[in-house]
Formats: C-alpha cells, sequence, structure tokens
C-alpha cells in the first residue's frame, strides 16, 4: 500500500469510527505511530481533522458534519427544494437541473410519496 492510499484509507476510516486513536490505526494499518502522525499532519492541511490530546478520550478526529463522500441531501434539505422547486424559473431551473442524479433520484420519490401522502389525506377526509 502506497502512503496516498494508506492516507486515503485512514481518511475512509476516521470518515466511519469519528474518532481514533494513534495506536490502534498503527496496528491496523501496519505502521509505526510516527507514520501514522506524518500521515494526520498531511490530512489536517486538506480535510477538518484534528487531534486531541488526553490519555483516554485523546486522539484524532473528524470535525462533526464533515462526510468523505457526502452525496445526498438531508429530509429536510430535499423536502425544501421540492417546495421550491415548483416556483423556479430561468437561471434557479438551470440551477436545480444541476443537481447530481442521485439527489434528483431521491427528490423526484420524496415529490412523488408527497403527492401519495396528499391524496391519502385528501381520501380520509373525504369519508
Amino acid at each position: 500500500m502506497s502512503y496516498a492510499e494508506r492516507r486515503e484509507a485512514i481518511l475512509e476510516v476516521l470518515c466511519i469510527r469519528r474518532h481514533d486513536t494513534y495506536r490502534n490505526l498503527a496496528f491496523e494499518f501496519q505502521v509505526s505511530r510516527e507514520t501514522i502522525r506524518q500521515d494526520i499532519a498531511v490530512l489536517m492541511c486538506s480535510y477538518p481533522i484534528e487531534t486531541v490530546r488526553g490519555r483516554y478520550g485523546g486522539g484524532v478526529k473528524v470535525a462533526d458534519g464533515f462526510y468523505l463522500y457526502r452525496r445526498k441531501l438531508t429530509a429536510r434539505q430535499a423536502a425544501l427544494l421540492v417546495k421550491l422547486s415548483a416556483q423556479l424559473t430561468g437561471d434557479d431551473l438551470a440551477t436545480i437541473d444541476s443537481i447530481p442524479a442521485p439527489a434528483l433520484i431521491f427528490l423526484s420519490c420524496l415529490k412523488i410519496c408527497l403527492n401519495l401522502f396528499q391524496v391519502f389525506r385528501i381520501a380520509q377526509f373525504a369519508e
């Protein structure tokens, strides 16, 4: 494993675990703690990673809210986009259309679910 691959793997592990110690990372990647420290120092230049001092809670952690491959919207974000997309024209509509395909699929599914919910609600009140 090259140093670039190891750093990428360390970043992925940290994004999943959110916090880990130098010792655990060194053991997992079969390198010294000093090598892990150097890798973390390089990663800190590009990603929101911070070191935490302390015997029992110390180590390295990823900043809250940072996820390496975040490619989906939260339910609240999607609901707002669905709500606003009906009113857009021109450049704003082009911006909404530029959202990546996975997010668009989620948005279309959400639109269908919201429409079904409204139909169900109307049918429930009609009874």
